[in-house]
């Protein structure tokens, strides 16, 4: 081997040395930047969490932000009963179960007509089911006050139900479409030439493809109603009616000072979005990452 091979082999080597350490060093401090952001993001939940389980003593003596000293469950038992998170809870449930069946169901088939088959002004329609959730809400606030206390529903959880519906069917329908329209026709085609009719397609072969976008749009849902506060302090307006969200203001003015209760409520009020984020977590992510993709 002559010399400037020797040497041109050694030049190689150092930069691939040199390359190889650049990349390590940008992983790791990658890693370390995620890591700092994850422990900034956690941190406040860490502390909601161990100031829901301290007593009013150990914080009043030592303050919020000091090391814990005693640890109890009866903040949970306080909140849960004597601040009305139980009735808050179920409300909460009664309002957001219902309207993520409702909503899915209404948008998936309203997606299905728009995206698989030609009807006349099908992309004005799109179009204003897309407008119409562009509108700040805080415009619609008395309007829909008003027409609620027209309809004779004002103060009931229908009211709020209905409500929750009309404001998200035109989002969910505007992505589902999207899904459903990258569906190959020639699916559709040969369920045609096999006899299927429009409700045997849309229900054995378009929806169970659009299942992971139906996923995601669930947990997605589920989090927005199940944590909205603006249109529950609109239509309704008795403390025995209110979600779990208008409660916690409630349970602030009622427990003031004891901020080991009022954080016993805020775990109480996340568990039912967390629980259904980690159960459709694995569908979440394949959704979004299919709609990445088309």
């Amino acid at each position: 081997m002559s010399a400037d091979a020797t040497a041109g082999s050694t030049a190689g080597s150092t930069a691939n040395s040199t390359a190889l350490r650049r990349r390590r060093a940008a992983t790791a401090g990658f890693h370390l930047g995620a890591g700092a952001l994850a422990v900034l993001w956690l941190l406040p939940i860490a502390l909601v969490l161990v100031t829901s389980l301290r007593s009013f003593d150990d914080i009043a003596a030592h303050g919020l932000g000091s090391w814990p000293r005693s640890f109890t469950l009866a903040n949970f038992g306080q909140a849960w009963t004597d601040g009305g998170q139980q009735q808050a809870l179920i409300n909460s449930l009664i309002v957001t179960v219902p309207c993520v069946l409702v909503t899915l169901a209404l948008a998936a088939m309203a997606a299905f007509a728009l995206s698989r088959y030609e009807l006349p002004f099908r992309r004005s329609l799109l179009l204003l089911m897309l407008g119409g959730n562009l509108l700040p809400p805080q415009i619609l606030l008395i309007p829909v006050s008003k027409l609620s206390e027209v309809m004779g529903v004002y103060d009931t959880l229908p009211a709020l139900i209905g409500v929750q519906i009309g404001f998200g069917v035109g989002f969910y329908v505007f992505v589902l479409h999207g899904f459903m329209r990258s569906i190959p026709v020639e699916i559709q085609q040969a369920a045609v030439v096999d006899g299927a009719g429009p409700w045997q397609i849309f229900w054995r072969i378009i929806l169970p493809l659009t299942r992971p976008a139906l996923a995601a749009l669930s947990a997605l849902s589920f989090t927005w109603i199940f944590n909205d506060l603006l249109w529950a302090i609109t239509v309704l307006r008795s403390d025995t009616k209110m979600p779990i969200t208008a409660a916690l203001i409630g349970l602030q003015g009622q427990y003031v000072s004891e901020w080991n209760v009022i954080a016993a409520g805020s775990v109480i009020a996340a568990a039912p979005t967390v629980a259904v984020f980690l159960r459709f977590q694995r569908h979440f992510v394949a959704g979004l990452n299919l709609g990445a993709v088309k």
